[in-house]
């Protein structure tokens, strides 16, 4: 089947998933998720019909623990229910996400993940927020580019109503969500193939309802609570290869193969580096370029975080790795390293205790931190990490991306290093606020990416 190629930004090719597949969607703003939910509202003032021909009701709740208990009480009814947001936007349904997965739930909260205010507030993209999320008993599913935020809205929504697990969808702030690219969209044929009329039906029938009564939200007391809230292990045990399922289903459909976690690079490599988000793919640009030279470097994308499948990463890892770099786009003040450092260690380690483990030797883990507050993060960066993997005792618990001369953390890297292609085009256009070149250069880079064969790309970076 030939699809169209449309040239929009994450945020819409998220929304237009997300307002195809749903019948109540509460909202309300926060940069950079704004638009999606803006999008979804005009969407249904228009007339815009979902999958099954109903127009989605959309709520702007007080705030964003408002709009995250309007859907807990929507998903109640039976109703296929979303929302958008990001920030302390998520913070703020953190109570409600632990209900809505208690409960087993089916949903997709849709996150441009941004950073949370510390010593000040920052409108801009990185993995802070949805890190403070992953205890709530939702499932965590990373994309890293326009094309794997409008395929992953899918695959997410397909993979709740199987598990019963609710998913929270996330993608860089800006990095992705704002990122303008050319993309090959998804029919409604696409979605009907996906989403399982039955499991809809299944959903549906435990909303609740005085035709077939039933108890939920009780308060427990010592003598079951810890036995009910081991009782969704089934569930989340498998939660991986149902997503999986899901993924391999899309790729029969579409052509494009993901993995829980997918390997990039040399496959015998020796240094690999573990990243999930847009990140990834730079590394993973990075690895391809280095070891069309003969390095043995390679990169792990992770897809699925939570829950996170021990098992697959270390299927997806090449048994000759000796250093392996887990990369964080968040800071945990006082902790012994950040979340995905964690799980990757625990993950190896565990297996070298059980005797499962393929490799020959215990590899070399360390971790650090990168594109904080979307700090730029470049090829340069990831070829600086790969030099240093080389050393015998290379540097744990550093920075990537800044120069620290406090703690000394940091590693040195080449900023005039490049893998761009000679024949790719850069543009540079600076504008002010209100003065049009916003919008104008928007449509420019739409004129090209769907009016001639070429692919665009653009990026806007904004002065709060």
């Amino acid at each position: 089947m030939k699809r169209e190629l449309i040239t929009i930004d994450g945020n819409e090719a998220v929304a237009r998933v997300a307002h195809k597949l749903n019948e109540v969607i509460a909202i309300y703003p926060i940069t950079p998720s704004t638009p999606m939910g803006e999008l979804a509202d005009a969407w249904s003032a228009a007339g815009k019909a979902n999958l099954w021909g109903t127009v989605p009701l959309v709520v702007e709740m007080q705030a964003e623990g408002g709009a995250a208990g309007a859907v807990h009480g929507a998903l109640q009814t039976g109703s296929l229910t979303t929302t958008f947001t990001a920030s302390q936007g998520l913070l703020l349904m953190i109570p409600n996400m632990y209900k809505i997965a208690g409960e087993l739930t089916s949903t997709v909260f849709h996150v441009a993940s941004r950073s949370v205010a510390a010593q000040a507030l920052s409108i801009f993209g990185d993995h802070s927020d949805v890190m403070a999320a992953r205890s709530t008993g939702f499932a965590l599913l990373a994309s890293g580019s326009v094309q794997e935020a409008h395929d992953f809205a899918l695959i997410a929504q397909a993979a709740t109503l199987e598990s019963r697990v609710p998913f929270l969808h996330f993608f860089e702030g800006f990095r992705v969500s704002h990122e303008i690219n050319k993309i090959e969209a998804l029919t409604d044929e696409d979605l009907r193939a996906m989403i399982d009329d039955e499991l809809v039906r299944a959903h549906r029938a435990r909303g609740l309802s005085p035709e077939h009564p039933f108890i939920r939200g009780t308060a427990q007391n010592p003598d079951v609570f810890f036995q009910a809230r081991e009782s969704v292990n089934p569930y989340y045990l498998a939660c991986p290869e149902i997503t999986q399922k899901a993924m391999d289903k899309f790729a029969t459909l579409t052509g494009r193969h993901y993995h829980l976690f997918d390997y990039v690079g040399a496959p015998d490599a020796e240094r690999v580096v573990i990243a999930m988000g847009s990140g990834a793919h730079t590394a993973a640009e990075t690895a391809r370029y280095l070891s069309a030279q003969g390095e043995k470097v390679g990169v792990v994308l992770v897809r699925l975080y939570r829950p996170f499948s021990a098992e697959a990463l270390l299927q997806a890892l090449p048994k000759t790795v000796k250093v392996i770099a887990a990369l964080d786009r968040t800071k945990e003040p006082g902790a012994a390293g950040e979340p995905l450092y964690q799980d990757v260690v625990t993950a190896i380690g565990e297996a070298f205790m059980s005797g499962k483990a393929p490799f020959a030797q215990m590899p070399i883990v360390i971790g650090g931190r990168y594109g904080l507050s979307s700090k730029e993060f470049t090829p340069a960066m990831v070829k600086g990490l790969f030099d240093e993997m080389k050393k015998e005792q290379p540097k744990n618990h550093f920075t990537l991306g800044i120069y620290d001369d406090v703690t000394h953390t940091s590693i040195e890297y080449d900023p005039t290093f490049s893998i761009e292609d000679p024949d790719a085009v850069r543009a540079v256009f600076f504008g002010l606020g209100s003065d049009g070149t916003v919008g104008a250069n928007k449509n420019s880079i739409k004129i090209i990416g769907e009016e001639t064969d070429n692919y665009a790309q653009g990026y806007f970076v904004y002065d709060s």
